[in-house]
């Protein structure tokens, strides 16, 4: 078992190292945002993301989940007409709503809550949803085709041309917000250029009725709920502003949301070489075993995780890089206080992947619908009930409890379809060990708002030692893994 859960962690490093840069890199676009723009500003580029977050299931219309299901198997239709008629269609379909989004971009400045005066920011939206979708079939076929080099490399030069013109414009040329935009239009142009060889090689003009109405079969009832999944990852900023009326609440709140990659990153890399590895093990004798002890690890990794950054955000934050500027802004640190309420919705969100198996194994995938759409529900829900009492924290609060709802969503179809005994007293017990220090870091909070940076090492010393007192991990098991670890 030991040596399944190792290659497990090998394949977390190897699969999730090009998404880690990928959005890291992105991650540095927070700190030149916030130290340059006001909240107001950067409520607005926010705001714009999470509609281009919700829009881009429309634009694409799930055709790459159908390109996947039957390019793989060509069970209809040659290979050329595999890739062209995803493409064809997310092109045609893109082409006509970006058209009505660039026209009709004044008219439609309300619905997007963006000010007239600063309607121009929408037609950039429309080429960057019209750039993006029409990319997202030629990427599919690089990973389908297994040449990870060329998709690595052409994501991280669109990344790389994005930051550069970002500093460039923001820095240089003082354009403003706008700035953001029009790096992201010819980042995203550069990015379809480089993938007109891989569309010009596969692309056919025949038509195959078949074809075309088993994608549209297939990949229509992936709309829901990939409008489902954005709406629970994005959907706190619009709603922020429909009910504050404020842009700096929205920029506020985003900042310090972003804080969350930390855990965010650690998730996703996880996730990366999750689904493959259970997928590969399932079959074992051992399997359940395995899948429950690697709950337990990884719950214990993102709760060290958790304490760690609950304890130093704030050390983290007024760090002065190169004597230019912080992490954030100071502008943004009044909305500090949501951080560990994110860290702890990602936390979650990493035990929802952990409990995926039994969806995939026993083929239920058709419930993950119904449980990212009862999520979303909640996510709006708690937000139009909390967000005039609470404000931003009251929007932390909807998105930690739409992912509870996900994982107990999960959790109650795996245990009926695939029952795993999970080791639900370790589990029960890292809870209570976060909880024991974390509600003492915030009674000597109380007491006194300047908590010494000696006395924080000392409440994650208390941590770990709970870690053994409770015996979620035992002193020989640490001996033991240290031995397989650097045996040579």
């Amino acid at each position: 078992m030991f040596e399944k859960i190792k290659a497990l962690s090998k394949d977390t490093l190897i699969y999730g190292t090009n998404t880690i840069i990928g959005r890291f890199i992105n991650f540095l676009f927070v700190p030149l945002y916030t130290n340059i723009f006001a909240p107001s500003e950067f409520g607005i580029v926010a705001n714009i993301y999470a509609y281009i977050a919700i829009l881009n299931v429309f634009f694409t219309i799930g055709l790459e989940s159908g390109f996947f299901r039957f390019a793989a198997t060509l069970e209809v239709g040659d290979s050329k007409e595999n890739f062209s008629h995803p493409f064809l269609g997310i092109l045609i379909n893109s082409f006509i709503l970006s058209c009505i989004l660039f026209i009709f971009s004044k008219n439609l400045s309300w619905l997007f809550q963006v000010p007239e005066n600063r309607s121009i920011i929408l037609k950039y939206t429309a080429l960057i949803l019209f750039f993006d979708a029409i990319a997202i079939v030629p990427f599919a076929y690089l990973r389908l085709a297994r040449k990870p080099v060329k998709f690595v490399t052409i994501k991280l030069i669109n990344i790389g041309i994005n930051v550069t013109l970002n500093f460039i414009l923001i820095l240089g040329f003082r354009w403003g917000i706008e700035s953001v935009f029009i790096s992201n239009v010819i980042a995203s142009v550069i990015t379809f250029i480089l993938l007109t060889p891989i569309v010009i090689k596969n692309l056919t003009l025949k038509f195959n009725k078949e074809l075309f109405s088993e994608l549209l079969k297939f990949s229509l009832p992936y709309i829901p709920a990939g409008i489902s999944s954005n709406i629970i990852q994005v959907i706190s900023r619009p709603m922020l502003y429909l009910i504050t009326k404020d842009y700096s609440e929205v920029g506020i709140f985003q900042a310090n949301y972003k804080l969350g990659i930390f855990m965010m990153l650690f998730v996703s890399m996880f996730e990366f070489a999750w689904r493959p590895f259970f997928m590969q093990t399932f079959q074992e004798p051992d399997a359940k075993k395995v899948f429950s002890k690697v709950l337990t690890l990884f719950t214990l990794a993102e709760a060290f995780l958790f304490v760690l950054l609950t304890l130093f955000i704030n050390d983290i934050v007024h760090i002065k890089f190169f004597n230019k500027g912080y992490l954030i802004g100071q502008a943004y640190w009044s909305g500090l206080n949501i951080v560990p309420i994110v860290l702890f919705a990602y936390l979650v969100y990493g035990i929802y992947i952990n409990l995926m198996p039994g969806i995939y194994i026993m083929k239920k995938t058709k419930y993950l619908s119904l449980i990212t759409g009862v999520a979303a529900l909640v996510n709006v829900i708690l937000n139009l009930i909390l967000i005039p009492f609470f404000g931003i924290f009251g929007s932390a609060i909807a998105s930690l409890f739409s992912y509870i709802s996900m994982a107990v969503g999960i959790f109650l179809v795996v245990n009926k379809y695939y029952k795993i005994h999970y080791e639900y007293s370790k589990l029960m017990n890292i809870f209570i060990a976060i909880f024991i220090t974390t509600s003492l870091y915030y009674y000597i909070n109380t007491l006194n708002t300047n908590v010494i940076i000696y006395l924080k090492f000392v409440l994650l010393f208390i941590f770990i030692s709970l870690i053994f007192i409770l015996k979620v991990v035992r002193i020989d098991n640490v001996r033991f893994v240290m031995q397989k670890l650097f045996k040579k």
